[in-house]
């Protein structure tokens, strides 16, 4: 197992594709031992792509390999008495119980939290549901694209469209659903502190499309001060600007406030237009933008990308290149860091992958393994953990039951 500062923390996860398994993640790779139950057919993350040399291999899923490392896996379907009542042998000694099954289904098997909690009354119990438990939206069925829209986050995407007939758009990939994930970690350790320090174990209901929204919420109290909704037409126009460089890439500069303006404008060269007083204060900026960008662009192509973002950033001025994932991977700073981490995989081999996004000076995280194939470790798990025999654990599997 990887160890980590969550080293001791045990978790079973009972979810598929991005959200409960990106939460999951995070405590396996700080540590956590989590325990991935899967459907005898496998995580439906198994089905994505990309595959590893385009091969359909369901152990060649890049999303689930990126999403599951360092957990153990095990195959069970909790819908016959002998599937649960294994899950609640799994669960008998877990401080966690992760879970992403439709609003209701955890009841009908009887597997929720008030009969969970009899088997362990430790039991911290999360379940991820696009909208919650209750209210008129419980039984929706929605995926990433819905609950990103649902949230409103989409509605002021791409942002500064040049016109209001542009279609919105989602977050690339599964960026929601990964937010989803980090406010469902949030709330699972803050539960797992409370428990820690003499309280008890409680169950957390997280609405994905609620968590989303509590990223928009400055676009929602912009609604309830003003009475509109903030769009994606030309919104904050002015702050974040984007121009294109001579080499062909692109760089994000910021004009707002005034430290920001001059700073692009020493990085400039001080070219003369921007002496003119229709650029002499943010009103006058906003008034006459098209003026502006215009002269931006065409300042910003005598420069190639990085000399443009090395000019500004020497003015103390925020602005950012927008990278490619090569660029990325490339990054001198990331390099620098050692961000990425290789990582063997038993049929993938060994590959290298985004690490952790902190660091810590005392409890840093080391040994690494990759994400189980199905079903890797069930006699693991279920014979030297919970006392199964081999001829039982055949039986299951013969059975369906796992």
């Amino acid at each position: 197992m990887a160890e980590g500062p969550l080293s001791g923390v045990r978790l079973v996860e009972y979810c598929s594709l991005v959200s409960g398994p990106y939460c999951t993640k995070l405590f396996a790779d700080l540590g956590a031992e989590v325990i991935k139950i899967e459907s005898p057919g496998g995580d439906e993350a198994r089905k994505r792509g990309p595959f590893l040399g385009d091969n359909p291999d369901p152990e060649l899923s890049g999303l689930f390999l990126y999403l599951n490392t360092n957990k153990l896996g095990v195959t069970l379907n909790p819908g016959s008495a002998t599937g649960r009542a294994v899950f609640k042998r799994l669960i008998a000694d877990a401080d966690i119980l992760v879970e992403d099954r439709p609003a209701g289904e955890m009841e009908r098997l009887g597997l929720d939290y008030q009969v969970l909690r009899q088997v362990n009354p430790a039991l911290i119990m999360a379940s991820i549901t696009p909208f919650g438990q209750d209210g008129p939206y419980r039984d929706y069925r929605a995926y990433c694209l819905n609950t990103y829209h649902a949230s409103g986050a989409g509605y002021v995407l791409p942002a500064a469209s040049p016109n209001a007939d542009r279609e919105p758009i989602k977050g690339g990939g599964f960026i929601g659903d990964c937010d989803v994930g980090v406010s469902a970690s949030v709330a699972i350790a803050a539960a797992l502190y409370w428990r820690l320090v003499g309280g008890t174990g409680q169950y957390i209901d997280i609405s994905k499309q609620e968590a989303e929204m509590a990223l928009e919420r400055v676009n929602i109290a912009r609604y309830y001060e003003l009475g509109k909704s903030p769009t994606r037409y030309e919104i904050n126009r002015v702050r974040d600007t984007l121009v294109r460089c001579r080499d062909g890439g692109y760089v994000m500069v910021v004009l707002h406030p005034d430290r920001q303006w001059k700073g692009v404008v020493e990085a400039l060269g001080n070219p003369e237009w921007a002496k003119d007083e229709k650029f002499g204060t943010h009103k006058a900026r906003e008034a006459n933008f098209d003026d502006l960008r215009a002269r931006l662009r065409e300042e910003a192509l005598k420069y190639d990308t990085a000399d443009l973002f090395f000019r500004v950033q020497a003015q103390g001025t925020a602005c950012a290149p927008v990278c490619s994932a090569e660029q990325v991977f490339k990054s001198p700073q990331t390099q620098a860091r050692g961000f990425y981490e290789e990582i063997e995989h038993p049929k993938a081999g060994k590959l290298m992958y985004p690490g952790l996004p902190y660091r810590f000076s005392g409890t840093a995280p080391r040994g690494n393994h990759g994400a189980p194939l199905l079903g890797q470790h069930n006699e693991e798990v279920y014979c030297n953990r919970l006392g199964f025999t081999g001829q039982e654990l055949a039986k299951l599997r013969e059975a369906g039951v796992i």
